[in-house]
């Protein structure tokens, strides 16, 4: 069964939905193919056999014997469940935008506003512009120095806007944005050229998705306990782990790519703007990714 949060994905997450629907429908018979998408919903994929399931990135390909792909976002509230033949599904029947269904699953596609039906061979179309992705299985130094490449050829940028660009590398969202710019004891809003290792901040990237893309818990700290899971990723006002200081918050990026950043102005020194107002206490724990 899924659940989902109400924030853009990290690339994990898409890798994780991947890896599950691609384990309960990857040479199975479709006997049910619905796309309730206004774009798609004269196509029925009964009747086709799914080759696979594939993420990149933040994307997703489910792919058919018929050469094509059922390509999907989840943008910023989109999900994939996973039920059993006559389960009641966990969100109302009018966000689902695909339902596929073989003999003993059914995969359901809710609130999926990027749907798209394309040849397979054209995937690219979709995918080209991306950066590396960091949960690439075939990942090699090769695809680790194409990221750096593409991160240290943004000099007078942000790092904290440069770790959320896809076409730099794919799959850090603004969770692991915020805890690796942590980890790496600088601002968000350190330029890239003032690192001392740029070449740091790919590693740990890469570590942090590949810590967490096998199970539904996000953790940056070793701790899946509910209040533990994070250093400073969604504690603003709270005490850093470390040192005790009270972590800020400020908005950074322009309009819809705007994020909150959170940092510890003691742990993490550097540039950094006026900080939002204080914020009033709330529970948060580890992001629950159930398929």
């Amino acid at each position: 069964m899924a659940g989902y949060r109400r924030s853009v994905p990290e690339g994990d997450t898409v890798f994780l939905a991947g890896k599950r629907l691609h384990a309960a429908l990857a040479g199975k018979l479709l006997l049910r193919g619905e796309l309730r998408h206004p774009r798609w919903a004269e196509y029925d994929l009964a009747g086709l056999t799914v080759t696979g399931v594939k993420s990149v990135g933040k994307h997703l390909f489910t792919r058919f014997d018929d050469g094509t792909s059922l390509h999907s976002h989840f943008r910023m509230d989109g999900s994939w469940h996973l039920y059993k033949p006559g389960m009641r599904w966990r969100r109302p029947d009018h966000e689902a935008r695909a339902v596929l269904g073989v003999e003993e699953r059914v995969a359901v596609g809710f609130a999926l506003h990027d749907l798209e039906l394309l040849p397979t061979d054209d995937e690219d179309r979709l995918v080209g512009h991306l950066g590396p992705d960091l949960l690439d299985p075939a990942w090699d130094d090769e695809m680790a120095a194409e990221a750096l490449r593409r991160f240290t050829s943004r000099p007078d940028h942000e790092v904290g806007l440069v770790l959320l660009e896809q076409r730099v590398m794919a799959g850090v969202g603004n969770l692991y944005k915020t805890e690796a710019c942590f980890l790496l004891g600088v601002s968000p809003w350190t330029k890239v050229r003032d690192l001392a290792e740029p070449a740091e901040v790919i590693t740990l990237s890469r570590k942090l998705l590949l810590a967490n893309a096998d199970r539904p818990e996000q953790t940056t700290t070793g701790s899946t306990r509910m209040g533990e899971a994070h250093w400073v990723f969604e504690r603003g006002g709270r005490e850093c782990r470390r040192c005790g200081t009270r972590i800020l918050t400020a908005n950074q990026g322009d309009g819809v790519y705007a994020r909150i950043a959170y940092w510890c102005p003691h742990c993490q020194p550097g540039p950094a703007p006026a900080p939002m107002p204080r914020p009033s206490r709330r529970r948060t724990g580890p992001g629950s990714r159930r398929y």
